[in-house]
């Protein structure tokens, strides 16, 4: 099991990021974490679960209609730590 945070830039406040990314990661069995916006603009997704899963929803992410919206993608892996239940939508 791992863990995800990834950092995405460019017009992704506004245009259904979060919530497309919840709709996204609810067809993997297993995944936990959330989706925010950030107050520099970017949106955080911290995401656990099966390596090739969470790899999964970043490409999907990429192939939905919000991935034209992306110019910059930071990703960071770690071991997953067990601490979410569920994944949704998290406001700061």
């Amino acid at each position: 099991m791992k863990r995800l945070t990834a950092i995405f830039t460019g017009r992704v406040q506004g245009v259904g990021f979060r919530f497309t990314t919840v709709r996204l990661a609810g067809a993997y069995d297993g995944l936990s974490g959330f989706v925010m916006n950030q107050f520099d603009g970017t949106v955080l997704l911290v995401a656990e679960g099966d390596e090739d899963d969470l790899r999964a929803l970043l490409n999907d992410i990429r192939r939905s209609g919000l991935g034209r919206h992306i110019t910059d993608l930071q990703t960071q892996w770690r071991a997953a730590t067990g601490k979410f239940e569920g994944f949704g939508v998290r406001y700061s």
